[in-house]
């Protein structure tokens, strides 16, 4: 009997599921809720931290992505950030994912077409998300981190047309720029067709600028021209241009595609590349 029953409860035992261990959460960064006063309401930003950040002691630069919430591109710059630092291609950044609400409201300038308010009424508040950045969320991030003081802006369609918006009219925000199929065609490319002028007004230091498009068609590749044959024509002194087309791509394939290179060009590293790496720059010169 005694035997049996050893018998029985080693069948028991054997045959009963494994125990499974607590699972254990993956960090990949933290959260930061602002109240805003220009855009009276709270607001998301959400952060970054590259590897080694915790022990190293070092600063580094910060890359300010516009759309940077948890189900925007928040996961996918980040990702972009550590692969780059991984291979050398770009540098180690802190990513501050900066949540939208409203783009059309906080991603545009404001706007006189009627048929434009009509249809998005909230439209124009560019200015106050722009303050929100500067007078908000830039402080929080130099009291909270140990940034370099080098920084840089990337971002895709609306989020493009909002940073060359910054770019042309206040270009000391940040040091570096990237926009992706930006979407000059807003407003009957107001943006595009001032940026003689903008471009006019001196900075107080230099500049990188990476701006690309996919195949976008001509309401979306007429502002792009406008503001390359401006940018080519300027005169303001200090400015790192890399005009990066890509016509095999479109307007839903292009972020992925070519966010590695935006990177590499707004934070290089001296790391000597092999050829083969796939790592070059395809840059197209504005200067005639």
């Amino acid at each position: 009997m005694i035997r049996s029953l050893a018998t029985l409860l080693g069948i028991v035992l054997a045959c009963a599921a494994p125990v499974a261990a607590q699972p254990v959460p993956i960090t990949i960064g933290e959260t930061h809720v602002l109240a805003s006063k220009p855009l009276a309401q709270a607001r998301v930003v959400n952060v970054y931290l590259p590897a080694g950040y915790v022990t190293s002691g070092k600063t580094y630069p910060v890359l300010y992505l516009i759309d940077g919430g948890l189900d925007q591109d928040f996961l996918h710059i980040a990702g972009t950030s550590a692969h780059g630092a991984l291979w050398a291609q770009s540098q180690d950044v802190i990513v501050i994912g900066i949540a939208t609400m409203d783009r059309r409201r906080e991603l545009t300038g404001p706007t006189q077409d009627a048929a434009l308010l009509k249809e998005f009424p909230t439209a124009g508040g560019s200015a106050a998300f722009r303050a929100f950045i500067r007078d908000e969320v830039m402080p929080m991030v130099a009291k909270s981190y140990r940034t370099s003081g080098e920084s840089g802006v990337i971002g895709e369609s609306l989020a493009g047309l909002f940073i060359l918006e910054t770019y042309l009219t206040e270009p000391d925000l940040f040091d570096h720029y990237a926009a992706i199929s930006p979407s000059l065609w807003w407003d009957d490319e107001r943006l595009a067709k001032a940026s003689d002028a903008l471009l006019a007004k001196p900075s107080s230091r230099p500049h990188r600028l990476y701006l690309t498009i996919a195949n976008e068609g001509r309401e979306m590749q007429t502002g792009i021209d406008r503001l390359t044959a401006a940018l080519g024509a300027s005169k303001r002194s200090g400015q790192d241009w890399c005009y990066a087309p890509r016509p095999d791509l479109t307007h839903a394939t292009i972020y992925h595609s070519v966010s590695p290179e935006a990177l590499q060009f707004l934070f290089p590293t001296s790391v000597e590349q092999d050829p083969k790496s796939g790592f070059d720059l395809s840059c197209q010169s504005l200067k005639s």
